[in-house]
């Protein structure tokens, strides 16, 4: 199937770090060996999209930049290679480079192994939210699996990530505490089922967190927040236990006393989807996808609570941090 690829196109723009969004129109790229270029379809707001919105994300853009992590859309030209010339043509869903401009654009060029086929029965808007939080939740499982866990802690547990690792958990039988700040998100995953919830604005919530615990020998603990919040893992945690962060929502640094680590046989450790990737060959990578793309439709759900057209990208980006919990929020290209 042959696309006319116009000369230019509409993109959301960011001229700083915090600055608002804007729509600009701006040269369509060409892609060159090993590249493709994607008809962007729809993309989601994501805490890694804050994340480098505020100049906070691990890579550091030239400004002015385009926006966006993930997204869908169709493959509409290659560059040479291999891998490319296979995905011309296909409903994809997809990530950008770093080098590159990001999914909140009507094209965006990218890496081809940055590009996955999705299934006939996933449409662009469920496609567009297939990589970053399903892929992070089936690492953490096999994590868990690899770590011998036989339970663990999530923060930010009402998150979109935060409900697909509790239904992942609930489905292989491992015990999750789930800690929330909100009571209204206590009784969303009270809800769901949950048996464990703590609401850390609580103050007696260290003291549960430490009993609760060491009641389940929950020896992974994952933190998103960071700040003030590793550091009470540290001291909640069973001996041998492992605090794993992957996000500093807080924008905070900790400070841990070396000793409890040391005696109690902690560890920090860490966690990037990106590193994680890159670190298995492409067969692993694509069969993870072929298992997101298979419970997409219940424990990898994303609910969508509301899209928004590119023009409206800082309407979007302000209703999407006032609601972060209620589902995700897509821009439609």
């Amino acid at each position: 199937m042959k696309h006319s690829i116009p000369d230019t196109m509409k993109a959301i723009i960011q001229h700083e770090p915090g600055g608002k969004l804007e729509i600009a129109e701006v040269p369509v790229p060409k892609p060159e060996k090993g590249e493709v270029l994607v008809r962007m379809a729809a993309s989601p707001m994501n805490p890694s999209d804050l994340s480098f919105l505020n100049g906070t994300y691990v890579s550091k853009p030239e400004y002015p930049v385009i926006p966006g992590i993930e997204g869908s859309g169709i493959v509409v030209a290659v560059g040479k290679g291999i891998i490319p010339a296979m995905r011309l043509g296909k409903r994809v869903t997809c990530s950008s480079s770093s080098t590159q401009g990001g999914t909140w654009a009507e094209y965006m060029l990218t890496s081809a192994t940055k590009v996955i086929p999705i299934n006939k029965n996933i449409d662009f808007e469920q496609g567009a939210m297939l990589i970053v939080n399903p892929m992070t939740a089936l690492a953490f499982m096999e994590i868990i699996k690899a770590g011998k866990h036989k339970a663990l802690v999530n923060n930010t547990a009402a998150s979109v990530l935060g409900q697909m690792l509790a239904r992942l958990c609930k489905k292989h039988s491992i015990p999750l505490i789930n800690i929330v700040r909100r009571n209204e998100h206590v009784g969303l995953l009270s809800e769901m089922g949950e048996e464990y919830v703590l609401n850390s604005s609580e103050k007696d919530f260290d003291k549960k967190l430490k009993e609760l615990s060491l009641k389940l020998n929950a020896t992974l603990f994952l933190d998103a927040v960071g700040g003030e919040n590793t550091s009470r893992f540290v001291d909640a945690a069973p001996f041998g236990s492992s605090i794993m962060v992957y996000s500093n929502m807080s924008g905070e640094p900790f400070v841990v006393d070396p000793r409890a680590l040391i005696q109690g046989n902690k560890r920090i450790d860490n966690f990037y989807l990106g590193n994680w990737a890159s670190q298995r060959n492409i067969l692993q990578n694509l069969s993870t996808a072929k298992k997101v793309q298979k419970l997409a439709k219940e424990e990898l759900n994303s609910k969508i609570q509301r899209i928004f057209p590119m023009e409206e990208a800082q309407k979007a980006l302000e209703f999407y941090k006032e609601n972060m919990t209620g589902g995700k929020v897509l821009l439609k290209m």
